[in-house]
């Protein structure tokens, strides 16, 4: 649901994803290509192409720290290669 959000309202979507800066800088995205997106109008993508990113990567990052609090607390899996 968080990437519909992001995908459509982008700035709202990467605040409800804990990202303030990049909600600000979204909104400055968003201006710039608001001027310029009517001589190029593929530039009317990019806010939204930036905030469907983030919140991806804002997700990998967190499952990767689960990922690695969990091999920290109970140890590797058996039969890991080392």
């Amino acid at each position: 649901m968080i990437y519909v959000l992001a995908a459509l309202l982008p700035p709202i979507g990467l605040l409800f994803n804990g990202q303030p800066f990049s909600a600000i800088l979204n909104v400055v995205v968003i201006v710039l290509c608001a001027i310029f997106g009517w001589i190029f109008p593929i530039l009317f993508l990019v806010p939204s192409a930036h905030a469907l990113i983030a919140v991806h990567m804002k997700r990998e990052d967190r499952r990767h720290r689960e990922v690695v609090d969990a091999i920290r607390e109970h140890g590797p899996p058996p039969n890991y290669p080392r």
